[in-house]
């Protein structure tokens, strides 16, 4: 059995960081026990941290459930960027590099693999995992398997089965927002096996919340000028469809503003580039549909603004969690 005094020694050589934030040493402590567990944390409070250095501890890989292509990559660019051996399989890669990766997989190549729960729809890729040594599932934004959650997806009902198939494996589910009905949700859908439930809280305390009253398109344009002109570091703009979206980054652009645009519709490698030109700091804001931003890791995001009324007061929290995550205003 692996204690925190491994955890600590694993923090400090693997991620750099002298002790846990609030809220992690007990997460962390329970999932190196060997139990089951459910967690809520704002955004931004190192959630990642939980699944990314037990998986740094634990003999065999942690495979982790991810909803967006864009929170791979993001997760994986910045374990790679430490030495840490991690990997994705999604759609955004061949079939063949997909081969390549589960092989590598089955060597014990790697420690981490992030993993579309839309994988799980594909018999020969459930066969292959059943050769790899899986410690731990970690399912982040555990949320979309609930019908209470505010962002359901249909594909996160599999996980259970997968999960039974590698032999009832210990499991861990991650969320930013869920109330009392969702969390019992989610121990039900995943078939939790007695987990211990930890809610750290929800304030974010450099968060400034504001509503803007406007008349016309162009003053909420205007608007967006003036944050972008007025605020160093850069910024999201949601809007509620990909028509919007692609509308608000013209007419950003023809301001000369330094703009990507991000959304379903468009193919991978746009999607990629649109990224890594807001991560890079090539374009100082993104215009995106709520397709963009879970788990993304930009310390610097000085201002989320919604162009449009997001879909829910939680997908409002979860989106504007998205700034900030430096700790200042």
């Amino acid at each position: 059995m692996h204690s925190l005094t491994d955890a600590v020694a694993s923090l400090q050589k693997h991620f750099g960081f002298e002790d846990f934030r609030e809220g992690q040493r007990e997460v962390i402590g329970s999932i190196l026990e060997g139990k089951d567990a459910v967690v809520v944390m704002p955004t931004g409070s190192g959630k990642s941290l939980c699944y990314q250095l037990p998986a740094m501890i634990l003999d065999g890989v942690t495979l982790v459930v991810s909803p967006l292509i864009a929170l791979m990559k993001d997760q994986v660019d910045a374990l790679r960027a430490r030495g840490l051996p991690a990997t994705f399989i999604n759609s955004s890669i061949s079939d063949s590099e997909q081969h390549a990766r589960i092989e590598s997989l089955r060597r014990r190549e790697q420690k981490l693999v992030y993993i579309a729960p839309e994988r799980f729809r594909s018999s020969r890729f459930n066969a292959a995992l059943q050769q790899i040594p899986i410690s731990l599932v970690a399912v982040d934004e555990a949320h979309c398997i609930s019908t209470w959650g505010h962002d359901f997806r249909p594909d996160y009902l599999r996980l259970r089965s997968v999960i039974k198939s590698l032999g009832q494996v210990q499991t861990l589910a991650l969320t930013a927002t869920a109330t009392p009905y969702v969390r019992s949700d989610i121990i039900q859908q995943l078939g939790l096996n007695r987990p211990q439930t930890f809610v750290s809280g929800f304030d974010r305390p450099n968060l400034s919340i504001e509503v803007i009253h406007t008349e016309k398109e162009r003053e909420k344009i205007a608007r967006i000028k003036t944050l972008a002109r007025q605020i160093p570091g850069s910024g999201i703009i949601y809007a509620s469809t990909r028509k919007a979206v692609e509308q608000v980054g013209s007419k950003l652009k023809a301001l000369d503003l330094g703009v990507s645009v991000y959304h379903a519709g468009m193919t991978d490698s746009m999607r990629i580039k649109a990224q890594d030109d807001f991560m890079s700091g090539r374009t100082q804001m993104i215009v995106a549909t709520n397709a963009f931003g879970m788990g993304i890791d930009k310390p610097d995001i000085r201002f989320v603004v919604h162009y449009q009324m997001p879909g829910s007061i939680e997908a409002y929290y979860q989106e504007i969690g998205r700034a900030g995550r430096d700790g200042l205003p």
